[in-house]
């Protein structure tokens, strides 16, 4: 199977913009921003999901968005992030969404601290 991948000259504000806007989706990028070529229930695992298909749609999202390269390999698929088209197309925008997303992390976990 093979799956649509827009240019990075097709790569639109909007699309990445709700891609990125989902709390799954946006943990997703977290993972992948590690770099490298991950499968599809390794992201799952990292993310504590267990149901492979409560994420077709957030694949398709991310996919369809060009936040993420999605190539079948075997049984599965390998996922890597578009960083470099992203960069190119938006530059900062992937680094301060996730810079804000790690903030908010820790300051969520700050709050909910005990004591």
């Amino acid at each position: 199977m093979a799956y649509r991948h827009p240019t990075a000259d097709q790569l639109r504000i909007e699309d990445v913009l709700t891609a990125l806007g989902n709390p799954v989706r946006l943990s997703v990028v977290r993972v992948l921003d590690a770099g490298g070529e991950h499968n599809c229930g390794s992201v799952l695992g990292r993310l504590g999901i267990t149901s492979k298909s409560t994420m077709t749609h957030h694949w398709r999202v991310l996919r369809e968005s060009g936040v993420i390269r999605q190539q079948p390999s075997g049984r599965e698929n390998l996922l890597t992030l578009r960083r470099t088209d992203l960069d190119s197309r938006y530059p900062g925008l992937l680094d301060a969404v996730l810079t804000g997303a790690a903030r908010d992390e820790s300051v969520q976990s700050a709050t909910t601290r005990p004591g």
